[in-house]
């Protein structure tokens, strides 16, 4: 398996989440290992998306977003829930990639207890889900995902998704971002049961 290179991670922001498509999101935890096949993406470009943190200017909470592509972007909703974001594109050009959900490979049995459910289609199919299936949290935000040491990384299985297999729609729970609720920044892979439903 190839560790995406910043090269993938610095180009436009909903190429890069289209053919995030079919990759794998590993977590190496101490001596366990969860992994899950991304399946759904969101694109959140640059300072003038209103549905972007960015749009707000640079903050302490989303200043990551301006630096180097390939550093995870971790932030808390609703008090409670941990986004997973990738940087994307070139410096102090706030993007990122949104992952929604994957499809759980390895450690299940691991995400069933941080889960509290062993109802495998609920498991990964969200991003708060996802993020509390891992056990990931705002300790790795900031963390470069290209680091040979960094435990969150994302990999190439060789997996092409067909075009035809892929659904671009309109991103989820955007609705206060004027004419950019209506932009087609989300991907996900057609009839996946892992993707999330709102």
């Amino acid at each position: 398996m190839k560790k995406l290179t910043y090269k993938f991670f610095n180009r436009k922001t909903a190429l890069v989440a289209r053919e995030l498509l079919g990759k794998v999101l590993i977590y190496k935890n101490k001596d366990q290992i969860i992994s899950g096949i991304i399946v759904e993406t969101e694109a959140y470009v640059g300072p003038k998306d209103l549905a972007s943190h960015a749009s707000r200017g640079k903050t302490p909470r989303n200043e990551v977003m301006f630096g180097e592509a390939g550093h995870w972007y971790i932030y808390l909703i609703y008090g409670f829930y941990n986004c997973l974001n990738i940087v994307t594109e070139e410096k102090n050009y706030p993007a990122a990639v949104l992952i929604r959900a994957v499809e759980p490979l390895e450690g299940i049995s691991l995400m069933e207890i941080n889960r509290k459910t062993k109802k495998l289609e609920n498991l990964t199919s969200g991003p708060g889900k996802l993020c509390q299936a891992f056990g990931i949290d705002k300790n790795l935000n900031h963390i470069s995902a290209l680091n040979k040491k960094s435990p969150l990384f994302i990999g190439d299985i060789g997996t092409k998704i067909p075009k035809s297999k892929i659904i671009k729609t309109t991103r989820i729970g955007v609705d206060y971002a004027g004419k950019w609720k209506d932009k087609k920044l989300r991907f996900y892979i057609k009839n996946n049961a892992f993707i999330s439903k709102k």
